[in-house]
């Protein structure tokens, strides 16, 4: 008896350490990386990413001890339930995350499992305007768009960044933004015109600019920004443009033309630009007054803004899309030429 006592109690103490030990080393591997830390990460996690995607980004980021772990708390409601307690299934939603090494696995697990995100991100395109920008971010939730367009020219923040002009249109930086939920509006405002003025901080010839110099340089690629279509081109239409101001001759941009009929008096884009629309009586229409507008037509990105800044040497005065296809553009220096090169990109189609 005492023989088979003994041999019991050898196999009782082997199962306890082959389920204590792995427990224990579960339980460590639960606990916060960095009690004392205080800074975070905001883990984006798109519609249909994975669980197992999650754990290795966590991982990597050394906010979790292990992805292993974190997979099988959040597969598994019994191995979840076991090591915390609570045995609640864990559903992975999508969104911007705040997550801090500071957390322990069942407080990672509760944030990515809470239909409140921490963050909300937008993608702004080059050449938004004012007013677009201010509806995706009340589509969004971030703010009202009468708020932001308001914000947007606030006296106040304008004298701030020393910007001549009448509003902030041209100096919000197009970007991928991670907005808070219910934002003040001139948060936002201010969030995209210090994201402006460290960009153009890389462009040649930006930094020394004094205010009037440096907003000319916004109007004008602003425009650039609504014209050009492949990269390569946009230092060529800037050269067009310095040229024809040069010469105290129109712009004759289109693109301020729809700008007059889409913000300005709150039309439909056009499909087509007519002859009545070039009349129409307004300071931004570059076909009746010579010189730029009184202001920017659009917030441009990195590609115009260096363009408009350092646009090539050329003595080209006109250009014209010739292939609609690839927005390829050709370049003329005389009237007889451009119109000729419409003559034979006609006859080619």
């Amino acid at each position: 008896m005492r023989g088979k006592y003994k041999t019991v109690c050898i196999i009782l103490f082997l199962l306890v350490l082959f389920f204590a030990v792995p427990f224990s080393i579960v339980k460590i591997n639960t606990l916060a990386v960095s009690p004392g830390k205080t800074d975070s990460e905001k883990i984006e996690v798109p519609q249909g990413t994975s669980v197992r995607e999650v754990s290795l980004v966590l991982e990597r980021k050394h906010l979790i001890h292990s992805s292993f772990v974190f997979y099988m708390m959040a597969r598994f409601p019994i191995v979840k339930g076991i090591v915390t307690g609570d045995a609640t299934p864990f559903s992975l939603r999508s969104g911007v995350f705040k997550i801090s090494p500071s957390m322990n696995l069942s407080e990672i697990l509760k944030a990515f499992s809470s239909d409140q995100q921490e963050f909300i991100r937008i993608s702004f395109p080059e050449g938004l305007t004012i007013s677009k920008i201010a509806h995706r971010l009340a589509d969004a939730g971030v703010c009202s768009a009468e708020d932001f367009q308001s914000a947007s020219k606030n006296k106040n923040l304008l004298e701030r960044y020393g910007i001549e002009a009448s509003s902030f249109e041209g100096y919000l930086f197009p970007d991928t933004y991670f907005f808070n939920p219910s934002m003040e509006a001139e948060s936002v405002v201010l969030l995209m015109a210090d994201n402006f003025f460290k960009k153009i901080k890389e462009i040649p010839h930006f930094p020394e600019m004094n205010r009037q110099e440096l907003n000319e340089t916004v109007i004008l690629a602003s425009i650039i920004e609504r014209e050009y279509r492949i990269a390569d081109e946009a230092p060529l239409i800037a050269s067009v443009f310095k040229n024809r101001i040069s010469h105290n001759i129109g712009l004759y941009s289109c693109a301020t033309i729809e700008y007059i009929i889409t913000e300005i008096e709150g039309r439909e884009h056009p499909d087509v630009i007519t002859y009545a629309d070039l009349a129409i009586n307004s300071r931004y229409n570059t076909y009746k007054w010579a010189g730029l507008p009184p202001g920017a037509i659009s917030n441009p990105g990195i590609i115009a803004l260096n363009a408009a800044a350092n646009p090539e040497k050329t003595n080209y005065y006109y250009f014209r899309l010739v292939d609609a296809n690839a927005g390829r553009h050709v370049f003329s220096r005389d009237f007889s030429t451009h119109i000729n090169e419409g003559y034979t990109y006609s006859i080619k189609k």
